[in-house]
């Protein structure tokens, strides 16, 4: 009897000596694993070109626009504007520089940059398709009239803060009792020649036009037709909105913390008489029909 009851103990004794060594190879097994997982998805993470640019327009609700389509999980913006393609400095240091500009993406991931002097640099398109003939670009336009006001603001805050004087709007905008066709500001409010040398380079199907006016007004129906175009899943949802009745448009909202933009948006435009206005809107009438007829859609501008 004594001598089966050591036996029964040396047998237990050896299983148990063999159970311990296999926890420890399945240990080691998870824990190698874990870290090639872990690896494998690090070394997923790159900085990649863009699959999509906000060309324009200036003082046209780029910025909501970006920080919009970042509610997406499959979408990656560059935070700031990189002017790679129409600053001459920038576009000699090459796509490897123009890439280190660009954020950490997974594949799958859509790496967005924009800068809205692209719109009217003219030597701006064909560069963006040798880059990318498949890159899809997304313009946000709004009332060319109320554009080149909020331009001229934010130049006159800007010359401001620098303690430097700027000319009023009236006496940059209206020269013998008409509108200057040289005023810069104006120029850029000419959508449709600016489209015209896209359109050269790229199909009209490749342009997504967004709606600035109604981007501010309701955020939702446009972001919405936005992943539409750039074949992403339906995830941004009107919760991710809410209006600030304080700042005087909407603010975002995402994995329970809010958002909104920076105290520049929104900002009181600069004096422009109701004369000067109407000459403005009427100047615009013929290009902005010309424009229309580009875009295929009619937008309701003064």
């Amino acid at each position: 009897m004594l001598w089966t009851l050591i036996l029964a103990l040396l047998v237990l004794l050896l299983l148990q000596s063999q159970l311990s060594v296999c926890l420890r190879e399945l240990r080691s097994r998870g824990s190698s694993s874990s870290s090639s997982s872990s690896s494998s998805s690090y070394n997923a993470t790159q900085l990649r070109l863009p699959g999509a640019i906000i060309i324009g327009v200036r003082k046209g609700g780029t910025r909501a626009l970006l920080e919009m389509l970042n509610l997406h999980p499959d979408v990656e913006v560059a935070k700031d504007e990189v002017h790679y393609f129409n600053v001459e400095e920038h576009f000699r240091r090459g796509l490897s520089w123009y890439r280190a500009q660009m954020p950490l993406t997974l594949p799958g991931q859509l790496t967005v940059e924009k800068t809205p002097g692209y719109f009217a640099s003219p030597q701006v398109p064909a560069r963006v398709w040798d880059m990318n003939p498949a890159v899809r670009l997304l313009l946000i336009v709004r009332d060319p009239a109320e554009r080149l006001v909020s331009d001229y603001t934010q130049v006159l805050h800007n010359r401001l803060t620098r303690h430097k004087p700027y000319r009023p709007l009236d006496q940059l905008l209206i020269k013998e009792g008409r509108v200057d066709p040289g005023y810069k500001a104006l120029q850029r409010s000419l959508y449709h020649q600016h489209l015209a040398r896209w359109l050269e380079v790229f199909p009209r199907e490749q342009i997504h036009v967004v709606d600035g006016d109604a981007l501010i007004r309701d955020p939702f129906p446009e972001l919405r037709e936005a992943e539409r175009f750039l074949d992403l899943r339906p995830r941004i949802s009107p919760e991710n909105f809410y209006y600030n009745a304080t700042k005087g448009f909407y603010c975002l909202l995402s994995a329970g913390r809010d958002k909104c933009l920076d105290e520049s948006k929104g900002r009181p435009h600069a004096p422009l008489t109701r004369r000067a206005f109407g000459k403005l809107c009427r100047y615009f009438g013929e290009p902005n029909m010309r424009f229309f007829q580009m875009v295929g859609r009619s937008f309701s501008w003064c």
